[in-house]
Parts: structure tokens; sequence; C-alpha cells
């Protein structure tokens, strides 16, 4: 006689564990949030992320309804992340390497989950996850690598949009010679601020407002060349302004300019999913034709 097959139980969320580890995460890893919330307060490239943390935990509790009929197993594979997590810290301690340090931690969350969840858990809150390594500073390695060709970009582009408008200007690297003043395109004005924040802003919009994943992955890489004219727009608009008065190229106007070009490059990136939808649903109804 044939035993019958049962269907597999499914385990109920468990909430005390998560909120035991992760309350521990944080106890150990202490230091390093310490640490990022120093560089959120100070850094201005890294103002956005005090946003990162919430959005993710939010993602989360939205999802957590389906979290709660995730059948969780516990995966020992997750015990050795979580412990090369650890030893990154360690490491980095030592070193004093503040990128390691903080990414350690999301090496240790990502190992607790697949610990006490197992795959299907971790597969869920993947994009969660992922979007923490948006509130980490980037490597100085990395970080001085992207931001000159930035500042050369940047000033490559004013200095042209400067000559279609009759601006005498000679560029010399990141210097920019204009009648009334000498423009400096330092590393703060390379754009990489509004390229960290920009990026971060795609991934969460196209989530929230898009289903069709192609159309996210070409939202995320859009904000690159965004976020460069961006910039370039900036640096041409600081120009004209000096030719106005010289301090307009510094203080309260120039902070502003940047703002005001951001919500720009923002606004032109939600304009580019929409004529990318169009172009979606308009090639499938040809298809249907």
């Amino acid at each position: 006689m044939t035993p019958a097959l049962r269907a597999p139980v499914k385990a109920p969320f468990a909430y005390t564990p998560a909120i035991f580890f992760g309350l521990l995460i944080l106890l150990c890893y202490a230091p390093a949030v310490r640490s990022l919330l120093g560089d959120w307060i100070h850094n201005d490239d890294m103002g956005h992320g005090f946003f990162v943390p919430a959005v993710a935990g939010y993602i989360i509790w939205q999802q957590r309804e389906e979290l709660k009929k995730i059948p969780l197993r516990t995966n020992w594979w997750g015990l050795l992340v979580v412990l090369f997590g650890a030893a990154q810290s360690i490491i980095a301690t030592l070193g004093v390497e503040r990128f390691l340090s903080a990414s350690a931690l999301i090496v240790t969350i990502t190992g607790a989950v697949l610990l006490l969840g197992g795959t299907p858990l971790l597969k869920k809150v993947a994009f969660p996850i992922f979007l923490l390594c948006f509130m980490v500073p980037l490597p100085a390695l990395i970080f001085n690598s992207l931001t000159f060709p930035l500042q050369i970009i940047a000033s490559q582009l004013a200095d042209a949009a400067l000559k279609v408008l009759d601006i005498p200007v000679l560029r010399e690297g990141n210097i920019l010679e204009l009648p009334n003043q000498k423009l400096s395109v330092v590393e703060a004005c390379s754009g990489i601020r509004s390229l960290l924040s920009l990026t971060f802003l795609s991934l969460v919009y196209g989530y929230f407002f898009e289903k069709k994943m192609w159309i996210r992955v070409m939202l995320f890489v859009a904000t690159v060349p965004i976020a460069i004219v961006a910039n370039g727009s900036r640096v041409t608009i600081t120009g004209i302004l000096t030719q106005i008065k010289p301090e307009f190229a510094e203080g309260f106007f120039h902070e502003s300019t940047g703002w005001v070009i951001f919500m720009i490059a923002l606004g032109i990136l939600l304009i580019f999913h929409r004529i990318v939808v169009w172009g979606d649903k308009l090639i499938e109804r040809q298809r249907e034709i």
C-alpha cells in the first residue's frame, strides 16, 4: 500500500528570530552604522543615504503578506556568508577601511536572511537588500577614478554650450576662463552626487511604477547620460550667471542651481519613461495588426 504524499507544511514567518537577529546585527555593527550616519550627515555626496534603509524597509513591509506565505527553511550556507561578513568587518577594522566595514553589514544581513529563511526568502527580499548598497559611500579608488573624468566631461559640455551662446571661454582641463570669472569644475561639481542619487531614485521609481524588467534596466542605464548632461548644464548656467554677477558662482545661488537642475533631470527621467512605455505599446499594437 503506497503511503499518501503530504504537502509540505509552510512555517509561519518567524518575526521573533528575525527581530532578534536584526538587533544583534545592529549591535555587532554599531561602529559601522555610526560611521554611515556620519557620512550621511557630513558627506554631501551621500545625502540620499538616510532614505535608502527607509525605502528598503518600506518595500519589505509592503511584501509582508507575501513573506508570510514563504516556507522558511534553514540554509546553513547562510552561516558561511555571515562568517564571511564578520571576517570582512574584522579585516576592515584592522585596516581602517570604511567601505569594507560598511559593506560587511550588508553581507551579514544577506547571510542572516539566507540562514533563517532559505533561498526563497532571500530571492524575495533581494531587491531591497541590493538597494542598501546605495547607503554605502563608494571606495576611494572608485570614487577618484570617476570624479575626474566627470569633471572633464562637465567642463567640455559647458565649454561647448558657452561658445554656442557666444560667451568667450577658454578651457584648460577642468578650468574655464571667462571674461569676468575663472570657473574651476572641482570634485564637488563633478556630478557624482546627482549621479548616485538619480540612480537610486531610478531603481526605486522603476520598482514601484514599472513591471517590465527591460524598461527598468533602460531607466537605470538612462540615468548616466541624463546626470552627465544635467551637470554640464549646471556648469553652463553657472558660467552665464557669473557674467551677470561673479558672486552667483558660489553660495546660495550655486547650491540652488544644483537642486533645480537635479529636479529637471528627474523630470527628464520620468518623461523618458513615458516615451519608452508609449513606444512599447505602439510596437505591441503593430504586432497585433
